[in-house]
């Protein structure tokens, strides 16, 4: 399955952006859906999961309370809404396919999206 984030951008601290995922025309009921994301310098780390048939959720603890995943099952579109960005958040962001909603079960990367958030 071919993934392709896009919606990142250069934005102040306290701002907000919306990340969106789409796929070449697979659908994802079957799956979970993530986002994962990548600053310089560290390892890829887990920012949510939802599971695409029932909408259940799961976050990272440092985003909890500002960042929102959801799906449209009509446009095929995962999402992540950011809000309250601060610097530590600056990461380059994947969407990713993954047969359960544990971290390490996600593969299927997509091409990620730049997110910087200035101070």
């Amino acid at each position: 399955v071919q993934l392709q984030a896009s919606g990142g951008g250069l934005v102040q601290a306290g701002g907000s952006l919306r990340l969106s995922c789409t796929t070449s025309g697979r659908t994802f009921s079957s799956y979970a859906m993530g986002w994962f994301r990548q600053a310089p310098g560290k390892e890829r780390e887990f920012v949510a999961a939802i599971r695409w048939r029932t909408g259940t959720t799961s976050y990272a603890d440092s985003v909890k309370g500002r960042f929102t995943i959801s799906r449209d099952n009509a446009k095929i579109t995962l999402y992540l809404q950011m809000n309250n960005l601060k610097p530590e958040d600056t990461a380059v962001y994947y969407c990713a396919r993954g047969a359960t909603m544990r971290p390490v079960d996600f593969g299927s990367w997509g091409q990620g999206t730049q997110v910087t958030v200035s101070s």
